[in-house]
Protein backbone atom coordinates (compact mmCIF):
# COMPACT_ATOMS: atom_id res chain seq x y z
CA UNK A 1 0.00 0.00 0.00
CA UNK A 2 1.55 3.32 -0.98
CA UNK A 3 2.12 6.19 1.20
CA UNK A 4 3.48 9.04 2.00
CA UNK A 5 6.36 9.51 4.77
CA UNK A 6 6.07 12.96 4.60
CA UNK A 7 3.79 15.79 5.71
CA UNK A 8 1.52 18.27 2.93
CA UNK A 9 2.29 21.96 4.22
CA UNK A 10 1.87 24.51 2.08
CA UNK A 11 1.33 23.08 -1.26
CA UNK A 12 4.24 20.41 -0.98
CA UNK A 13 5.30 17.05 0.95
CA UNK A 14 8.07 17.92 3.08
CA UNK A 15 9.51 15.96 6.14
CA UNK A 16 7.44 15.91 9.60
CA UNK A 17 9.72 17.17 12.70
CA UNK A 18 10.19 14.43 14.02
CA UNK A 19 10.94 10.53 13.68
CA UNK A 20 7.94 8.99 14.85
CA UNK A 21 5.48 7.17 12.87
CA UNK A 22 1.90 5.46 13.05
CA UNK A 23 1.40 1.97 11.87
CA UNK A 24 -1.98 1.87 9.38
CA UNK A 25 -3.00 -1.82 10.17
CA UNK A 26 -5.81 -3.92 7.53
CA UNK A 27 -8.26 -5.26 10.23
CA UNK A 28 -9.51 -7.19 7.82
CA UNK A 29 -6.04 -9.58 8.00
CA UNK A 30 -4.38 -7.65 11.18
CA UNK A 31 -0.92 -7.02 9.18
CA UNK A 32 0.37 -3.80 8.79
CA UNK A 33 0.43 -1.97 5.86
CA UNK A 34 1.77 1.21 5.85
CA UNK A 35 3.52 4.09 8.08
CA UNK A 36 2.95 7.71 8.12
CA UNK A 37 4.10 10.30 10.06
CA UNK A 38 3.35 11.23 13.52
CA UNK A 39 2.95 14.72 13.85
CA UNK A 40 4.18 16.77 16.44
CA UNK A 41 2.99 20.82 17.75
CA UNK A 42 5.91 21.96 15.30
CA UNK A 43 4.34 19.73 12.17
CA UNK A 44 0.66 21.64 13.47
CA UNK A 45 2.05 24.88 13.76
CA UNK A 46 4.21 24.93 10.75
CA UNK A 47 0.77 24.22 8.97
CA UNK A 48 -0.87 26.86 10.43
CA UNK A 49 1.57 29.34 9.70
CA UNK A 50 1.23 28.18 5.98
CA UNK A 51 -2.69 28.29 5.97
CA UNK A 52 -2.30 31.59 7.82
CA UNK A 53 -0.49 32.93 4.94
CA UNK A 54 -2.95 31.78 2.62
CA UNK A 55 -5.90 32.79 3.93
CA UNK A 56 -6.08 36.41 2.74
CA UNK A 57 -5.78 35.94 -0.88
CA UNK A 58 -8.53 32.83 -0.94
CA UNK A 59 -10.51 34.72 1.03
CA UNK A 60 -10.30 37.90 -1.50
CA UNK A 61 -10.48 34.86 -4.42
CA UNK A 62 -13.98 35.69 -6.23
CA UNK A 63 -16.04 32.92 -5.20
CA UNK A 64 -16.51 31.65 -9.03
CA UNK A 65 -13.22 30.88 -8.93
CA UNK A 66 -12.98 29.12 -5.73
CA UNK A 67 -16.14 27.16 -7.21
CA UNK A 68 -14.12 26.02 -10.14
CA UNK A 69 -11.61 24.93 -7.88
CA UNK A 70 -13.80 23.05 -6.10
CA UNK A 71 -15.29 21.49 -9.56
CA UNK A 72 -11.76 20.09 -10.31
CA UNK A 73 -11.36 18.74 -6.77
CA UNK A 74 -14.57 16.55 -7.28
CA UNK A 75 -13.36 15.23 -10.49
CA UNK A 76 -9.83 14.76 -9.02
CA UNK A 77 -11.43 12.77 -6.50
CA UNK A 78 -13.78 10.99 -9.52
CA UNK A 79 -10.42 10.38 -11.18
CA UNK A 80 -9.09 8.53 -7.96
CA UNK A 81 -12.38 6.77 -6.92
CA UNK A 82 -11.24 3.47 -7.51
CA UNK A 83 -7.81 3.88 -5.68
CA UNK A 84 -9.73 5.56 -2.86
CA UNK A 85 -12.15 2.61 -2.59
CA UNK A 86 -9.41 -0.03 -2.24
CA UNK A 87 -7.60 2.14 -0.16
CA UNK A 88 -10.31 2.77 2.49
CA UNK A 89 -11.14 -1.40 2.09
CA UNK A 90 -7.34 -1.93 3.33
CA UNK A 91 -7.74 0.89 5.91
CA UNK A 92 -11.12 0.55 7.08
CA UNK A 93 -12.25 -2.67 6.35
CA UNK A 94 -15.00 -1.51 4.39
CA UNK A 95 -16.69 -4.30 1.98
CA UNK A 96 -15.23 -3.44 -1.77
CA UNK A 97 -18.90 -2.62 -2.99
CA UNK A 98 -19.57 -0.38 -0.05
CA UNK A 99 -16.44 1.69 -0.16
CA UNK A 100 -16.75 1.97 -4.14
CA UNK A 101 -20.77 3.08 -3.54
CA UNK A 102 -20.54 4.60 -0.71
CA UNK A 103 -16.87 5.70 0.84
CA UNK A 104 -15.59 6.82 -2.24
CA UNK A 105 -18.40 7.55 -4.54
CA UNK A 106 -20.75 9.99 -1.99
CA UNK A 107 -17.95 12.33 -1.39
CA UNK A 108 -17.92 13.27 -5.07
CA UNK A 109 -21.10 14.28 -4.94
CA UNK A 110 -20.88 16.48 -1.75
CA UNK A 111 -17.48 18.52 -3.33
CA UNK A 112 -19.47 18.90 -6.49
CA UNK A 113 -22.61 20.32 -4.75
CA UNK A 114 -19.81 22.56 -2.31
CA UNK A 115 -18.77 23.82 -6.42
CA UNK A 116 -22.52 24.72 -7.38
CA UNK A 117 -23.05 26.60 -4.02
CA UNK A 118 -20.22 28.56 -3.93
CA UNK A 119 -21.21 29.92 -7.59
CA UNK A 120 -24.34 30.83 -6.45
CA UNK A 121 -24.60 31.54 -2.34
CA UNK A 122 -25.40 35.30 -1.43
CA UNK A 123 -22.07 36.12 0.22
CA UNK A 124 -24.25 39.83 1.05
CA UNK A 125 -27.52 40.73 1.18
CA UNK A 126 -29.35 44.48 1.90
CA UNK A 127 -31.40 44.65 5.41
CA UNK A 128 -32.80 48.11 5.26
CA UNK A 129 -30.37 50.78 5.26
CA UNK A 130 -27.61 48.25 6.22
CA UNK A 131 -24.99 45.74 3.34
CA UNK A 132 -24.50 42.74 5.31
CA UNK A 133 -21.62 40.78 4.60
CA UNK A 134 -20.73 36.80 5.28
CA UNK A 135 -16.95 36.30 5.35
CA UNK A 136 -14.91 33.34 5.65
CA UNK A 137 -14.21 32.71 9.52
CA UNK A 138 -10.52 32.23 8.43
CA UNK A 139 -8.20 29.39 9.47
CA UNK A 140 -10.10 26.19 10.67
CA UNK A 141 -8.83 22.93 12.31
CA UNK A 142 -10.78 19.99 10.62
CA UNK A 143 -10.02 16.72 12.92
CA UNK A 144 -12.25 14.10 11.28
CA UNK A 145 -12.71 10.30 12.39
CA UNK A 146 -11.58 6.70 10.87
CA UNK A 147 -15.22 5.44 10.04
CA UNK A 148 -15.95 7.56 6.96
CA UNK A 149 -12.72 8.81 6.50
CA UNK A 150 -13.31 10.57 3.25
CA UNK A 151 -16.45 11.74 3.46
CA UNK A 152 -15.70 13.33 6.89
CA UNK A 153 -12.70 15.39 4.39
CA UNK A 154 -14.81 16.67 2.01
CA UNK A 155 -17.85 17.33 4.43
CA UNK A 156 -15.41 19.79 6.35
CA UNK A 157 -13.01 20.82 3.67
CA UNK A 158 -15.06 21.70 0.85
CA UNK A 159 -17.36 23.89 2.50
CA UNK A 160 -14.71 25.32 4.56
CA UNK A 161 -12.80 25.84 0.98
CA UNK A 162 -16.25 27.43 -0.74
CA UNK A 163 -16.32 30.01 2.32
CA UNK A 164 -13.11 31.08 1.77
CA UNK A 165 -11.34 29.78 4.58
CA UNK A 166 -7.90 27.58 4.82
CA UNK A 167 -7.61 24.23 6.26
CA UNK A 168 -5.38 22.22 8.18
CA UNK A 169 -6.48 18.42 8.40
CA UNK A 170 -5.63 16.03 10.87
CA UNK A 171 -7.12 12.79 9.72
CA UNK A 172 -7.87 9.99 12.06
CA UNK A 173 -4.59 7.75 12.97
CA UNK A 174 -6.67 4.64 11.85
CA UNK A 175 -7.13 6.06 8.05
CA UNK A 176 -4.42 7.98 7.33
CA UNK A 177 -3.78 6.87 3.50
CA UNK A 178 -7.24 8.05 2.37
CA UNK A 179 -5.93 11.84 3.45
CA UNK A 180 -3.24 10.98 1.47
CA UNK A 181 -5.08 10.27 -1.07
CA UNK A 182 -7.19 13.65 -0.82
CA UNK A 183 -4.10 15.70 -0.30
CA UNK A 184 -2.90 14.48 -3.81
CA UNK A 185 -6.30 15.70 -5.09
CA UNK A 186 -5.95 19.12 -4.02
CA UNK A 187 -3.08 19.20 -5.74
CA UNK A 188 -4.11 18.21 -8.83
CA UNK A 189 -7.46 20.89 -8.18
CA UNK A 190 -4.55 23.33 -8.65
CA UNK A 191 -5.59 24.92 -4.91
CA UNK A 192 -2.67 27.61 -3.81
CA UNK A 193 0.06 26.67 -1.70
CA UNK A 194 -1.17 27.04 1.90
CA UNK A 195 -4.91 26.85 1.39
CA UNK A 196 -5.04 23.18 2.29
CA UNK A 197 -2.48 21.20 4.59
CA UNK A 198 -2.55 17.65 6.08
CA UNK A 199 -0.86 16.76 9.86
CA UNK A 200 -0.73 13.14 10.51
CA UNK A 201 -0.98 12.27 13.57
CA UNK A 202 -2.56 11.04 17.12
CA UNK A 203 -5.24 12.73 18.84
CA UNK A 204 -3.89 13.92 22.28
CA UNK A 205 -0.66 15.04 20.59
CA UNK A 206 -1.44 16.46 16.86
CA UNK A 207 -4.93 16.71 17.46
CA UNK A 208 -5.10 18.81 20.67
CA UNK A 209 -2.27 20.77 19.25
CA UNK A 210 -4.70 21.71 16.35
CA UNK A 211 -7.38 22.70 18.82
CA UNK A 212 -5.20 24.86 20.47
CA UNK A 213 -3.18 26.91 18.70
CA UNK A 214 -3.99 30.14 18.50
CA UNK A 215 -4.02 30.73 14.98
CA UNK A 216 -6.88 28.45 14.24
CA UNK A 217 -9.84 30.53 14.23
CA UNK A 218 -11.90 27.68 14.05
CA UNK A 219 -11.98 23.91 15.08
CA UNK A 220 -14.57 21.23 13.08
CA UNK A 221 -14.60 17.84 14.69
CA UNK A 222 -16.54 14.80 14.35
CA UNK A 223 -16.09 12.09 16.66
CA UNK A 224 -16.73 10.76 20.53
CA UNK A 225 -18.57 13.24 22.93
CA UNK A 226 -16.46 12.73 25.71
CA UNK A 227 -13.58 14.11 22.98
CA UNK A 228 -16.12 16.86 21.65
CA UNK A 229 -16.54 18.17 25.30
CA UNK A 230 -12.32 18.31 25.54
CA UNK A 231 -12.20 20.32 22.33
CA UNK A 232 -15.21 22.42 23.34
CA UNK A 233 -13.71 23.18 26.72
CA UNK A 234 -10.49 24.19 24.69
CA UNK A 235 -11.85 26.24 22.75
CA UNK A 236 -14.11 28.29 24.90
CA UNK A 237 -11.00 29.22 26.88
CA UNK A 238 -9.54 30.82 23.16
CA UNK A 239 -12.92 31.93 22.26
CA UNK A 240 -12.80 30.43 18.74
CA UNK A 241 -15.67 28.92 17.18
CA UNK A 242 -16.74 25.14 16.97
CA UNK A 243 -18.42 22.14 14.70
CA UNK A 244 -18.73 19.40 16.65
CA UNK A 245 -20.43 16.57 14.95
CA UNK A 246 -20.65 13.67 17.83
CA UNK A 247 -22.14 10.36 19.00
CA UNK A 248 -25.62 9.28 18.76
CA UNK A 249 -28.11 6.14 19.42
CA UNK A 250 -30.90 6.63 17.19
CA UNK A 251 -34.10 5.47 17.35
CA UNK A 252 -35.94 3.71 14.28
CA UNK A 253 -40.08 4.02 15.29
CA UNK A 254 -42.08 1.83 14.17
CA UNK A 255 -46.01 3.11 14.45
CA UNK A 256 -48.86 0.99 14.13
CA UNK A 257 -50.29 0.52 10.92
CA UNK A 258 -46.88 0.61 9.18
CA UNK A 259 -44.90 -1.82 6.59
CA UNK A 260 -43.66 -3.98 9.33
CA UNK A 261 -41.34 -6.25 7.20
CA UNK A 262 -39.80 -3.57 5.59
CA UNK A 263 -39.21 -0.97 8.43
CA UNK A 264 -38.16 -4.00 10.00
CA UNK A 265 -35.53 -4.91 7.25
CA UNK A 266 -34.27 -1.59 6.36
CA UNK A 267 -33.33 -0.77 10.05
CA UNK A 268 -31.33 -3.98 9.99
CA UNK A 269 -29.24 -3.36 6.80
CA UNK A 270 -29.15 0.20 8.38
CA UNK A 271 -27.46 -0.73 11.32
CA UNK A 272 -25.47 -3.47 9.60
CA UNK A 273 -23.89 -0.69 7.11
CA UNK A 274 -19.96 -0.27 7.87
CA UNK A 275 -20.18 -3.19 10.41
CA UNK A 276 -22.77 -0.37 12.36
CA UNK A 277 -19.69 2.06 12.57
CA UNK A 278 -22.31 4.88 12.07
CA UNK A 279 -22.80 7.73 14.12
CA UNK A 280 -25.99 8.21 12.72
CA UNK A 281 -27.24 4.35 12.87
CA UNK A 282 -30.90 3.54 14.03
CA UNK A 283 -29.51 1.02 16.94
CA UNK A 284 -32.98 1.51 18.50
CA UNK A 285 -36.02 -0.40 17.24
CA UNK A 286 -38.87 0.39 18.41
CA UNK A 287 -42.47 -1.30 18.22
CA UNK A 288 -45.51 -1.51 19.57
CA UNK A 289 -46.67 -4.76 21.85
CA UNK A 290 -49.10 -5.95 19.91
CA UNK A 291 -46.42 -6.58 16.53
CA UNK A 292 -43.18 -7.00 18.82
CA UNK A 293 -42.87 -10.99 18.57
CA UNK A 294 -43.55 -10.78 14.92
CA UNK A 295 -40.99 -7.81 14.58
CA UNK A 296 -38.43 -9.70 16.46
CA UNK A 297 -38.76 -12.62 14.31
CA UNK A 298 -38.42 -10.54 11.20
CA UNK A 299 -35.32 -9.14 12.79
CA UNK A 300 -34.11 -12.49 13.17
CA UNK A 301 -34.48 -13.84 9.70
CA UNK A 302 -32.77 -10.10 8.29
CA UNK A 303 -30.15 -10.18 9.77
CA UNK A 304 -28.90 -14.01 8.58
CA UNK A 305 -28.28 -12.36 5.01
CA UNK A 306 -25.14 -10.40 6.89
CA UNK A 307 -22.99 -12.92 6.14
CA UNK A 308 -19.27 -11.91 8.30
CA UNK A 309 -16.04 -11.00 6.08
CA UNK A 310 -18.65 -10.92 3.17
CA UNK A 311 -21.82 -8.20 3.60
CA UNK A 312 -20.64 -7.30 7.29
CA UNK A 313 -16.55 -6.20 7.65
CA UNK A 314 -14.19 -6.12 10.53
CA UNK A 315 -14.47 -3.18 13.40
CA UNK A 316 -11.42 -0.71 12.47
CA UNK A 317 -8.99 -2.23 15.22
CA UNK A 318 -8.81 -4.72 17.91
CA UNK A 319 -9.78 -1.69 20.99
CA UNK A 320 -13.04 -1.32 19.21
CA UNK A 321 -13.39 -4.63 18.62
CA UNK A 322 -12.81 -5.95 22.12
CA UNK A 323 -15.48 -2.59 23.12
CA UNK A 324 -18.06 -3.89 21.02
CA UNK A 325 -18.15 -7.36 22.59
CA UNK A 326 -18.06 -5.76 25.76
CA UNK A 327 -21.73 -4.13 25.33
CA UNK A 328 -23.06 -7.62 23.79
CA UNK A 329 -21.81 -9.32 27.11
CA UNK A 330 -23.13 -6.25 29.00
CA UNK A 331 -26.68 -7.06 27.61
CA UNK A 332 -26.41 -10.17 28.12
CA UNK A 333 -25.70 -9.70 31.80
CA UNK A 334 -28.42 -7.64 31.91
CA UNK A 335 -31.32 -9.39 30.70
CA UNK A 336 -31.83 -8.59 27.19
CA UNK A 337 -32.51 -11.78 25.21
CA UNK A 338 -29.84 -12.56 22.28
CA UNK A 339 -31.54 -13.79 19.39
CA UNK A 340 -28.71 -13.48 17.11
CA UNK A 341 -25.31 -13.45 16.58
CA UNK A 342 -23.16 -13.06 20.69
CA UNK A 343 -19.80 -11.76 22.32
CA UNK A 344 -17.37 -14.48 21.02
CA UNK A 345 -15.57 -13.90 17.78
CA UNK A 346 -16.93 -15.41 14.79
CA UNK A 347 -13.49 -15.44 13.40
CA UNK A 348 -9.88 -16.64 14.42
CA UNK A 349 -8.36 -13.18 12.16
CA UNK A 350 -9.78 -9.52 11.89
CA UNK A 351 -11.45 -7.88 13.89
CA UNK A 352 -14.89 -9.21 13.15
CA UNK A 353 -17.55 -8.87 15.15
CA UNK A 354 -20.92 -11.25 14.42
CA UNK A 355 -23.91 -9.03 13.39
CA UNK A 356 -26.09 -9.08 17.18
CA UNK A 357 -29.80 -8.90 17.60
CA UNK A 358 -30.90 -7.76 21.08
CA UNK A 359 -34.98 -8.62 21.96
CA UNK A 360 -36.44 -7.69 25.43
CA UNK A 361 -34.37 -4.42 25.33
CA UNK A 362 -35.70 -2.01 27.99
CA UNK A 363 -34.75 1.62 28.07
CA UNK A 364 -32.72 1.40 30.99
CA UNK A 365 -30.80 -0.83 29.67
CA UNK A 366 -26.61 -0.13 28.81
CA UNK A 367 -27.28 -1.23 25.52
CA UNK A 368 -30.05 0.95 25.01
CA UNK A 369 -28.59 4.40 26.57
CA UNK A 370 -24.53 4.28 25.18
CA UNK A 371 -23.64 4.32 22.01
CA UNK A 372 -22.05 0.93 21.24
CA UNK A 373 -21.07 1.39 17.53
CA UNK A 374 -21.36 -1.86 15.97
CA UNK A 375 -23.10 -4.14 14.16
CA UNK A 376 -26.11 -4.34 17.83
CA UNK A 377 -29.22 -4.38 17.00
CA UNK A 378 -31.71 -3.34 20.46
CA UNK A 379 -35.56 -3.99 19.86
CA UNK A 380 -37.61 -2.46 22.29
CA UNK A 381 -41.26 -2.22 23.17
CA UNK A 382 -43.88 0.36 23.50
CA UNK A 383 -47.33 0.59 24.44
CA UNK A 384 -48.54 3.06 22.67
CA UNK A 385 -47.67 6.48 20.46
CA UNK A 386 -46.83 8.70 23.69
CA UNK A 387 -44.58 5.86 25.53
CA UNK A 388 -42.88 5.54 22.04
CA UNK A 389 -42.03 9.20 21.61
CA UNK A 390 -41.02 8.73 25.81
CA UNK A 391 -38.20 6.13 24.85
CA UNK A 392 -37.36 7.53 21.53
CA UNK A 393 -35.90 10.81 23.29
CA UNK A 394 -34.58 9.19 26.61
CA UNK A 395 -31.10 9.60 25.88
CA UNK A 396 -28.45 12.39 26.19
CA UNK A 397 -27.66 11.70 22.37
CA UNK A 398 -30.22 13.45 19.34
CA UNK A 399 -28.80 12.78 16.36
CA UNK A 400 -30.54 11.30 14.03
CA UNK A 401 -33.81 8.66 13.54
CA UNK A 402 -36.38 6.95 10.97
CA UNK A 403 -40.17 7.16 11.57
CA UNK A 404 -42.51 4.44 9.77
CA UNK A 405 -46.01 5.38 9.65
CA UNK A 406 -49.44 4.00 7.71
CA UNK A 407 -48.86 7.60 5.69
CA UNK A 408 -46.09 10.19 5.85
CA UNK A 409 -48.52 12.97 7.41
CA UNK A 410 -48.74 10.57 10.55
CA UNK A 411 -44.51 9.78 10.21
CA UNK A 412 -44.29 13.91 10.11
CA UNK A 413 -46.37 14.47 12.97
CA UNK A 414 -44.58 12.44 14.91
CA UNK A 415 -41.09 13.13 13.79
CA UNK A 416 -41.67 16.93 14.98
CA UNK A 417 -41.62 15.75 18.40
CA UNK A 418 -38.47 13.96 18.02
CA UNK A 419 -35.73 15.39 20.15
CA UNK A 420 -33.60 14.91 17.03
CA UNK A 421 -31.38 16.57 14.22
CA UNK A 422 -32.58 14.64 11.21
CA UNK A 423 -35.48 11.83 10.92
CA UNK A 424 -35.43 9.70 8.05
CA UNK A 425 -39.56 9.25 6.93
CA UNK A 426 -40.59 5.70 5.87
CA UNK A 427 -36.89 5.06 4.17
CA UNK A 428 -36.32 8.63 2.80
CA UNK A 429 -33.45 8.82 0.91
CA UNK A 430 -29.70 10.27 1.90
CA UNK A 431 -30.04 14.02 0.79
CA UNK A 432 -26.25 15.52 0.30
CA UNK A 433 -27.45 19.31 0.62
CA UNK A 434 -29.76 18.30 3.71
CA UNK A 435 -28.40 19.61 7.03
CA UNK A 436 -26.74 16.68 9.39
CA UNK A 437 -25.99 17.30 12.61
CA UNK A 438 -26.97 16.85 16.23
CA UNK A 439 -29.26 18.01 19.14
CA UNK A 440 -28.28 17.23 23.25
CA UNK A 441 -25.05 15.65 23.25
CA UNK A 442 -24.79 14.97 19.73
CA UNK A 443 -23.18 17.99 18.55
CA UNK A 444 -23.11 21.73 17.97
CA UNK A 445 -23.25 22.69 14.02
CA UNK A 446 -24.34 21.28 11.20
CA UNK A 447 -22.64 19.94 7.93
CA UNK A 448 -23.65 19.67 4.18
CA UNK A 449 -25.33 21.79 1.99
CA UNK A 450 -26.18 25.43 2.50
CA UNK A 451 -26.21 24.85 6.68
CA UNK A 452 -23.08 23.39 6.38
CA UNK A 453 -21.19 25.95 4.84
CA UNK A 454 -22.90 28.93 6.75
CA UNK A 455 -20.43 27.36 9.88
CA UNK A 456 -17.55 28.72 8.07
CA UNK A 457 -19.08 32.05 7.46
CA UNK A 458 -19.12 34.94 9.76
CA UNK A 459 -21.14 38.25 9.56
CA UNK A 460 -20.49 41.75 9.24
CA UNK A 461 -23.05 44.66 8.85
CA UNK A 462 -22.31 48.47 7.05
CA UNK A 463 -24.10 51.05 7.76
CA UNK A 464 -25.54 53.32 5.67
Amino acid sequence: MRAHDEMYIDGAWRPAAGRDTIAVVNPADERVIARVPAGTAEDVDAAVRAARAAFPAWAATPPAERAARLTALADALAARKDTLAETITAELGSPLPLSQMVHAGVPVLVAASYAELAARYAFEERIGNSTVLLEPVGVVGAITPWNYPLHQIVAKVAPALAAGCTVVLKPAEDTPLTAQLFAEATEAAGLPPGVFNLVTGLGPVAGQALAEHEGVDLVSFTGSTAVGKRIGAIAGAAVKRVALELGGKSANVILPGADLAKAVNVGIANVMTNSGQTCSAWTRMLVDAERYDEAVELAANAVTKYVVGERVGPLVNAAQQARVRGYIARGVEEGARLIAGGPDAPLETGFYVSPTVFADVTPDMTIAQEEIFGPVVSILRYEDVDDALRIANDTVYGLAGAVWAADDEEAVAFARRMDTGQVDINGGRFNPLAPFGGYKQSGVGRELGPHGLAEYLQTKSLQF
